[in-house]
Order: C-alpha cells, then structure tokens, then sequence
C-alpha cells in the first residue's frame, strides 16, 4: 500500500505466514526489487522504518501480523554529478582524499540540497570516487553536519572505501573537535555515555531519549573558559549521527549558535557589548573537527592531519575572551 504526497512515499507493508521470522532489512529488501540492502539498512537507521509504529532494529525479527511502514522521501537526482567547486585538499594520493569542508557545505546530495555537495566538488576533481557509497555517496565513509567545518576523508577506490570503513568500526580512525558551548562547565575533563538515536516525536532531531538509542561515548575537556560558554576539546568513539551536538545539550551545555539543540542565553540578557551583534552575524553553530588521523588503506602508516579553526569561529571565541582582535590560545591539555 503506497500514499504518496509531493514526491514522498509512504508504503505499509504487512507480513504473513511466510515471512514471518525474516530480519527486518531481508523482508523489507524483498517487497520490492528496486529496494537495495544498503538503503534500508539507511532508511531504518534514519527512523524511515516503523514496525507496529515504533522504532526497530535492522536485525529485528519479524512476526505474522506485524506491520511495516516505510518513508522514502522523492529521489533528488539518479546519480551526482560533478560541479567545479572549491575545496581545500590536504592530502591526495590514488586512495584517499582529505578535505577542510567549509561550514555551510552538505557533504552529499540529499532532499532539499541536491546539488553543491562536497560529493559534487569531489567527483569534478577527481574525476572518480569509490562505488560502494552508492550514487548519491560515492567514496563518503564518515560525514559532517552542514554547519560543521573541519576534517573529512573519502574513499577514491573501492578497496580503500572497505578499509576506511572497517577502520571506522573497529575505531582505529580517531577524531578531536573543538566545541564552544554555552555555560561554565563543571570540571576539567570527562565523558557522556548516553546512547543515541532517532527522536521519538521528531524524525528529523535526534535524541538521548530514542527507545533504540545507539551506544555513544563522547570525551570532553576544557581548553579555555569565559565565564558565560566554555571552549571544549572533544574526542569521539562512536560516530552517531548528531552525537556531539545532542550529548553536549543533553548535559545542558549546548553548541554555540546550535539553533536545533539548544540556543542558548537571549541575546540581550548579555553583559559584554560586542557579543550580541556578533553572536546575530554568526550564522552557523561553533563545531569544528579540528583533527583526523587513520591508516593509509595501501601502506598501512597512520596519517594525521590537523585543520586550523575558521576566521569567523576564531573571531567569536575572541570575542567571548574579551578582546577582539586575541587570535586562538594554543594550549597543551587538549585531548590526546
């Protein structure tokens, strides 16, 4: 059954006799040959998938009389296409590609950004990327948010799409951000284990408190304090989407400028008087993956890069620290 509006699908699926005891992913794969594995395995993980109207697993079972419903939202493009963009390379051989992405770039082709993509900019200048991603990711192993700058590296082949991807699940890629958030955090360093995954009311924010809520652990310590927000080294073990984002606002100290999961103090309510007009300029959240470090999928050396915060989070932090024209404080008790 299918009921479609403006593009979007949603389809409901029951399950009988025979296919009752199929995972989820295997029954859902066969309703429709033009389903692939990879996608549903997505949409599931996405909160596209229902079961009796709640969250599953992609491994979950299913049971006579159970049923499916399935969101798909309408096809963006059949396949990315490349587009002459600027990027900012740090490393390029015949495996790999390491960027500095720009806040305000989607990573890769979706609803509602169709095009103007890291993917589109990767695929003009190198001609060709890894497959495995699929037409709308080509050689996309690990993504950023949109409003996230900072540290990102694709797969040009196949072969280096399948090691990148095994080293991300048995953590040999390590990852350090650096966050400003709101508020003076309590202690020097720690952690937050809470798990993370679709919210249970909105599908497109995710939450601490999703009844399928993935493990995550994200490792804090403080660079630098400003009374009114903290500056944060962040290191992460699990790459959950939003993790950063939802853990750091779970704990009430939410990402500066982060207009999803917490906005912070008004504007007005602020003592020092070149923070709220800079504060209304700056027009992304203050997340940057600051560094990135993996093993060369051919040679097997571990690589290690490090991107230098953005002029305009640069300009803010200098702003919380009182003098506007005081550039980044390197200091030594960071994240190792």
């Amino acid at each position: 059954m299918s009921d479609e509006v403006s593009g979007a699908k949603d389809l409901v699926f029951q399950v009988d006799d025979r296919h009752a005891g199929l995972r989820l992913d295997v029954f859902l794969a066969g309703c429709d040959e033009s389903f692939s594995r990879s996608q549903i395995k997505a949409a599931i993980e996405e909160g596209d998938v229902l079961v009796n109207g709640v969250l599953p697993k992609v491994s979950q079972h299913l049971k006579a009389g159970d049923s499916v419903s399935l969101h798909l939202e309408a096809a963006v493009e059949a396949a990315a296409v490349p587009q002459e963009i600027p990027l900012d390379i740090l490393y390029e051989d015949e495996s790999v590609i390491v960027v500095n992405k720009p806040a305000g770039m989607v990573v890769h082709p979706a609803p509602g950004n169709p095009d103007r993509t890291l993917v589109n900019a990767l695929l003009f200048h190198c001609g060709d990327l890894s497959g495995i991603g699929g037409v709308l990711r080509p050689g996309i192993v690990h993504r950023l948010d949109k409003e996230t700058s900072g540290l990102l590296v694709a797969a040009k082949s196949d072969e280096a799409h399948r090691n990148l991807s095994g080293q991300f699940e048995t953590r040999h890629v390590h990852k350090q951000y650096l966050a400003l958030v709101w508020g003076d955090v309590k202690g020097s360093f720690g952690e937050i284990t809470l798990p993370v995954g679709r919210h249970p009311q909105d599908r497109k924010k995710m939450s601490t408190k999703s009844r399928h809520g993935r493990n995550a652990l994200t490792l804090w310590k403080v660079r630098e304090r400003f009374g009114a927000a903290t500056l944060l080294d962040i290191e992460i073990h699990t790459g959950r989407t939003h993790q950063i984002r939802v853990h750091l606002s779970e704990k009430g100290y939410p990402v500066v400028g982060d207009a999803t999961y917490g906005r912070g103090p008004k504007r007005s309510s602020l003592n020092h008087p070149g923070l709220a007009p800079a504060l209304k300029n700056f027009d992304r959240h203050a997340l940057h993956a600051a560094k990135l470090s993996f093993l060369h999928p051919k040679t097997g050396e571990r690589l290690v890069f490090s991107a230098p915060v953005p002029k305009e989070m640069e300009a803010l932090i200098a702003v919380f620290r009182g003098s506007p024209n005081a550039g980044l404080q390197n200091r030594t008790d960071r994240l190792k």
